[in-house]
């Protein structure tokens, strides 16, 4: 039986060149950066050299680049530090941000910490930015957090008019951008915006490793207290292999962004066309398939409903086919999707997410569409 991998959003395999560099550190160096001795002064040239070249990458400095062990902690970092540091009384999100954004908001807000706004988004998911401006008028230091791709529907945000109207209100405007980062082009001189997260493991890299952009306009205390590593503003000691496995992996995806930007492009529409004529009571959620306004790694379709909504993934796996899906509604022990509540509250369609990487090819997708074929036609 044929296994194929289209969870590509939830994570990415690691790139075989990323795995070599991470073996062939862990066989020669093992110190601890903030060792003085030679081998520690070793490992700490391999964590400074990476944060000297993510930092080229998006066109910043590297005192701006701080490693995390992930986007969960890098969206933590950025709202926890910044309301209680900034005595911010009043936080901007919207309502399909991602749960390492809302989570935490929201328990601020029970704690009566701060008022917690959601900004109006239309039937694509997109933010209404002369809501944004109304709600900073009333409250112009305020907190905002807007994720620049959905990772479940795809819809993009147009970061620099956000960041844009966060500096005009002196708002704070903090953004996951754990889908984007290394699949799309970002030159920090020219966003207004004070803080960014990126995860290795979405662009071919290690697990348990990323980085938090902090814009040199803004100051914050530690998140994590304990040593001083990340210039006293992360403690624990760095992960050195899944560092230097972060960088590698991004410059690659860098090196060929526009070629791999094309060939990924290419399989999303082969799929688009495929599901449309091979299954055509089948819809797509969202810009999904606008390929300028919308994440080209993701597919996020609606199926025809039925009985089975609870073993569609189940069935797929057991056809070899790895995705990830869910609906409007929560049923049995399937748990509803935010995001879909959000847009179409009413809608009890199947949804399925086919998320694709260069690793994918065209002959994977007719494999997917004649499964497909045997669920729903």
């Amino acid at each position: 039986m044929k296994k194929i991998y289209l969870d590509n959003a939830a994570t990415t395999p690691i790139a075989p060149e990323v795995i070599d560099l991470m073996s062939k550190m862990m066989n020669n160096h093992f110190a601890n950066p903030s060792s003085v001795h030679s081998f520690g002064r070793e490992s700490k040239i391999i964590v400074e050299n990476a944060r000297k070249n993510i930092a080229k990458l998006l066109n910043t400095s590297p005192g701006n680049i701080f490693f995390t062990s992930g986007g969960t902690e890098a969206d933590n970092m950025a709202i926890k530090c910044s309301i209680y540091d900034h005595n911010i009384t009043h936080a901007i999100t919207s309502k399909i941000s991602h749960h390492a954004v809302l989570y935490p908001l929201e328990d601020l807000a029970k704690e009566g910490k701060i008022k917690l706004s959601y900004i109006d988004i239309d039937k694509d998911g997109v933010v209404s930015l002369s809501h944004l401006k109304e709600l900073l008028e009333d409250n112009p230091r305020t907190f905002v957090s807007i994720m620049h791709a959905n990772n479940e529907i795809g819809t993009l945000q147009d970061l620099k008019a956000i960041g844009d109207i966060c500096k005009q209100y002196n708002a704070i405007f903090h953004s996951d951008t754990v889908q984007t980062i290394a699949h799309y082009p970002f030159n920090m001189k020219e966003l207004n915006v004070d803080f960014m997260a990126a995860s290795a493991h979405k662009f071919h890299g290690p697990k348990g490793v990323g980085f938090i952009y902090i814009s040199e306009d803004i100051k914050i205390r530690p998140f994590l207290r304990g040593g001083g590593q990340e210039r006293n503003m992360r403690a624990g000691t760095e992960n050195i292999y899944g560092i230097a496995g972060l960088s590698m992996a991004m410059t690659m995806a860098y090196e060929k962004l526009e070629e791999e930007v094309n060939y990924i492009k290419s399989l999303k529409s082969y799929m688009i066309e495929r599901i449309k004529c091979e299954i055509p009571d089948a819809g797509f959620y969202a810009k999904c398939t606008d390929m300028d306004n919308s994440l080209y790694t993701v597919l996020s379709v609606h199926f025809p409903e039925t009985n089975a909504d609870e073993m569609l993934l189940f069935n797929l796996d057991i056809m070899g086919i790895a995705c990830s899906g869910g609906s409007a509604c929560a049923s049995g022990s399937v748990k509803g999707s935010h995001v879909l509540s959000a847009l179409l509250p009413e809608s009890k369609r199947p949804g399925i997410r086919f998320s694709f990487s260069k690793y994918n090819t065209k002959e994977e997708i007719d494999y997917t569409i004649e499964k497909l074929k045997e669920l729903f036609v």
